[in-house]
């Protein structure tokens, strides 16, 4: 079995698959501010499944990886911590550690012929680039929610006219999924194709996947979004889930030809 670690800003989620892709168990907790508190937690959430025959495990972090193993984080004040020890003082096999966007990106980008470009509007802009199945170099350096656009009159990042939760914020809603008529569908796209020019035009993706939230009623608003030659538009095989189904394609492919960590 395999063993996904998604850490993400407000929950972590602890995944267990069969060899053959299909969720066993899943465990999800509140991410601690603290990171004591973080790893305790995290500690233990994974005792629950000692149990188990793991054959490797994937971290998900929001982040990124230091060269000794500690993890920084984006979204919190933490100083480097140590994730990995208290892993491989459980559990006796190859460990991974890779930023949560990637992984999203692989999983959504897989069997996609060309280059893959994911955007996961959820509460900031995230995404990474992919391309026949592989996680590019240049990818961990994509942050394209942070790019500057005018809207309303004021230079803002993207992330804070586009993310879900600015769309939550501004709309006076509890989850951007309710948004529902005309009006608010066509100001959606236009929100998101204030990026979209830019970032076509720079990386000339065959395919570009909206995800997180955004990507449930992607049906909905796509059809408010300009055409753009040879780059399909396309929905994620799963919005809101496509981190934890990355970390175990990320395992699986890779376990026979990398060293683990």
């Amino acid at each position: 079995m395999y063993l996904a670690i998604d850490i993400g800003g407000t929950k972590t989620l602890i995944a267990l698959f069969s060899k053959r892709g299909r969720v066993i168990r899943r465990l999800k907790f509140k991410t601690a501010q603290g990171s004591k508190t973080f790893i305790n937690d995290l500690v233990d959430g994974l005792e629950r499944f000692r149990k188990y025959r793991i054959k490797a495990i994937t971290v998900a972090i929001p982040g990124l990886v230091q060269k000794n193993y500690s993890v920084k984080f984006g979204n919190r004040n933490w100083d480097n911590i140590d994730i990995i020890t208290p892993i491989k003082n459980l559990f006796n096999c190859p460990i991974w550690f890779e930023n949560d966007a990637n992984l999203a990106t692989l999983y959504e980008g897989y069997r996609i012929p060309g280059k893959t470009i994911f955007l996961t509007f959820s509460t900031g802009i995230g995404g990474g680039i992919t391309q026949d199945n592989r996680i590019l170099p240049y990818s961990s350096d994509f942050e394209p929610g942070h790019r500057i656009y005018q809207y309303q009159g004021q230079k803002l990042e993207w992330e804070d006219i586009a993310a879900a939760s600015a769309l939550e914020k501004y709309y006076h809603v509890d989850l951007a999924t309710d948004l529902r008529q005309k009006k608010v569908l066509q100001d959606i796209a236009f929100r998101i194709n204030l990026g979209l020019p830019d970032i076509i035009n720079e990386y000339h993706p065959n395919t570009v996947v909206l995800g997180g939230p955004l990507g449930k009623i992607f049906k909905l608003y796509v059809k408010f979004l300009p055409k753009y030659p040879g780059v399909r538009l396309k929905r994620p095989k799963r919005p809101t889930e496509s981190v934890i189904y990355g970390c175990y394609l990320y395992a699986k492919e890779q376990i026979n030809s990398i060293k683990p960590r």
